[in-house]
């Protein structure tokens, strides 16, 4: 059963730092890319950011995050990480990891119906 977990959400103030894990299990992480997503409330769930483990970790993120976040993934650990930095109010959302079996391309095209699997949400409030 391919199960996706994240963790590491929670109240940070507006510059803070927090890093968000998700634990894959169920399939071979090595090939597959694990993309992050949120959702604010009222608003579209929307890309964040991806790392595509076959695809030599090429990192994608949007726009609004480059600069501030930067993804990583522990092949050992089945973990993908999202290290957030110089958080602000407008990053407030829940954080669902996913897994994409099309190496990123739902967070590349805006497409979020190319995502297979998605784990349960995580929660970053951040405080201005």
């Amino acid at each position: 059963e391919v199960q996706l977990q994240a963790s590491g959400g929670g109240l940070v103030q507006s510059g803070g730092s927090l890093r968000l894990s998700c634990v894959a299990s169920g399939f071979t992480f090595d090939d597959y890319a694990v993309a992050w997503f949120r959702q604010a409330p009222g608003k579209e769930r929307e890309g964040v950011s991806c790392i595509s483990v076959p695809d030599d970790s090429s990192k994608y993120y949007t726009d609004s995050v480059r600069g501030r976040f930067a993804i990583s993934a522990d092949s050992f650990k089945n973990t993908v990480y999202l290290q957030m930095n110089s958080l602000k109010p407008e990053d407030t959302a829940v954080y669902y990891c996913a897994r994409d079996p099309y190496q990123c391309e739902a967070v590349v095209t805006g497409t979020n119906s190319w995502i297979d699997y998605w784990g349960e949400g995580t929660l970053v409030t951040v405080s201005s």
